[in-house]
């Protein structure tokens, strides 16, 4: 069989946009309807004639309706194989009328999560009845046609007018594929919240429910947005996927005001910029620019223009086509000096109407807003795909201040050196190791990245800030007084040494090697301060 005519249809929904409509144009082509509850309610008041399941089932809906469907006139009617005598035979002896559509969409257990509903209202918006019922009509879709989508209604109601009221098998084919997928993401994020979300809910508490928060099994489910040009490179296909509901806005949730689609390498660059800059949410105007996913220039001052002088001078060289982010607003006088170099995408929270019409005179250029900016401190896990498995560990939320700081050396840091130091922190946590990050006055001096050693890390950071300095014109490098921060421990002394030469008054770093008294004793020598954070921050 491959052409099955509609003559009775399911339709039981929580989200009821254009269910009316739908039920209508089956009703005057002759398609006896069957509903439950609120549905069957909002199709009566349309003036439809509606059969109520509990008249085919013979019960009443009971239990506060979890119970309804569950039985075998609504099962033995979807699931039942039509041209087997066996199952003929049975709908016969039972009075099992056949099911030919079946129109569902389920609870909303994850905007029932989203909205942060009690954990009784969570657990009553798990779903029984209606995936069991999609997953009947799924499996049987040799004769039995199911929708899950609101937005496959008028694809349902095309297929219908051009096949005389009946659905291809192809079609039917399609939307039994797109409904397991559908019921197998909304099983997983049951199974997620259980295992990541129910913890700060559950009255017994966390401890009661797990002592690792690794489960055994991770059902993943992610909704496909954008289909991208490219990957990484020409030869390698990429296209964005949403998780099922998301902590924080990230670059999929930002509002795109104009420029090209944005690429594999944009989202990558994009994203490593909007987690920087949120370290600096709520403080003074500050400018992130980012290039391969790796800071090169990063500043913080009373103004937002200032701001991105700071920054675009520790690198101007890579800061050419690079990514742009701030934790303020953009005003125009910024953005035009933003738009005075090649730059591929700019990310704020907000921009006002002189910024904006500085960007349009750059439609290349991506500019995105969002509401608001992620907070660093977040819980949550990273991914990432190995071969022949998966890595997963919570993401790097870790927070310094200057109470945590431990001084190791004989001179104690001066008020501004802590201050430095700790900005050059935030920014080395945001840096692919090895990093060394030297700044002053919450401008990035220089930045060494994701080297095979630490010595070469901080020549090279050093070596960037001697050429900005000769680009700029002046006196004296930037690392002249300035703090360094190590994203993990100095192994030997020679890294340290090299921060020294080039004019780094404090060090910060995590600690813990063997030859910490080794690297204390040569920061000592040099007459420099030393703080430890006891915190590590590899960024592989």
């Amino acid at each position: 069989m491959t052409d099955v005519a509609i003559k009775r249809a399911l339709l039981s929904v929580s989200d009821k946009t254009g269910v009316v409509e739908l039920a209508g144009r089956l009703a005057k082509g002759g398609v006896e309807l069957v509903s439950t509850g609120g549905t069957a309610r909002a199709l009566r008041e349309a003036g439809l004639d509606v059969l109520d399941v509990s008249d085919i089932t013979g019960f009443p809906e009971m239990m506060d309706g979890r119970v309804k469907t569950l039985h075998p006139n609504v099962h033995g009617g979807l699931l039942a194989v039509r041209d087997d005598e066996d199952h003929r035979a049975a709908m016969e002896a039972h009075d099992i009328g056949a099911i030919d559509l079946l129109v569902v969409n389920l609870y909303p257990f994850e905007e029932t999560v989203a909205r942060g509903a009690s954990r009784e209202d969570v657990v009553e918006n798990i779903d029984i009845g209606g995936p069991a019922m999609v997953r009947s009509a799924s499996k049987n879709h040799q004769f039995v046609t199911i929708v899950t989508d609101p937005d496959d209604y008028g694809e349902l109601l095309d297929e219908l007018a051009e096949h005389d009221g009946a659905t291809t098998l192809a079609f039917r084919t399609r939307m039994a594929a797109k409904a397991f997928a559908k019921t197998a993401s909304y099983d997983a994020a049951i199974a997620n919240w259980f295992a990541f979300g129910d913890a700060f809910t559950n009255p017994l508490g966390t401890e009661a429910l797990k002592a690792t928060p690794f489960v055994d099994k991770l059902p993943l489910a992610f909704t496909k947005g954008d289909e991208l040009r490219y990957g990484e490179n020409p030869h390698m296909a990429a296209a964005v996927y949403l998780p099922q509901a998301s902590t924080a806005q990230g670059i999929p949730q930002a509002e795109q005001v104009q420029g090209k689609a944005l690429s594999y390498n944009n989202y990558n660059d994009a994203d490593a910029a909007l987690e920087l800059v949120a370290e600096f949410a709520g403080g003074e105007p500050a400018v992130v620019i980012v290039k391969h996913a790796n800071p090169c220039g990063v500043a913080q001052s009373s103004g937002l223009l200032e701001a991105w002088q700071d920054a675009l001078a520790c690198d101007p060289v890579s800061a050419f086509g690079g990514i742009v982010a701030t934790n303020a607003p953009l005003d125009g006088a910024t953005a035009e000096a933003i738009c005075a170099i090649f730059t591929e995408v700019v990310i704020a929270p907000g921009a006002d109407d002189a910024a904006r019409k500085a960007f349009a005179a750059k439609p290349n250029l991506r500019l995105l807003l969002l509401d608001e900016l992620p907070d660093p401190a977040r819980a949550g896990f990273q991914m990432k795909s190995i071969t022949g498995g998966m890595l997963l560990q919570s993401r790097d939320g870790g927070v310094i201040g200057a109470d945590d700081l431990k001084v190791v050396t004989k001179r104690q840091p001066t008020a501004q050196e802590v201050a430095d130091a700790l900005f050059a922190w935030k920014v080395a946590k945001h840096v692919k190791s090895n990093a060394i990050v030297y700044a002053k006055d919450g401008v990035t001096a220089g930045i060494g990245a994701g080297q095979m050693n630490r010595r070469d890390s901080s020549r090279i950071a050093a070596q960037r800030a001697r050429e900005a300095a000769e680009t700029a014109g002046w006196n004296e490098p930037r690392t002249v007084g300035s703090a360094v921060a190590s994203d993990a421990f100095f192994p030997f002394a020679d890294g340290l040494l090299s921060a020294v030469e080039a004019g780094a008054t404090v060090v910060i770093q995590p600690g813990g090697s063997m030859r910490d008294e080794e690297v204390i004793a040569a920061a000592d020598e040099a007459g420099i301060a030393m703080v430890f954070t006891g915190m590590r921050h590899f960024r592989h």
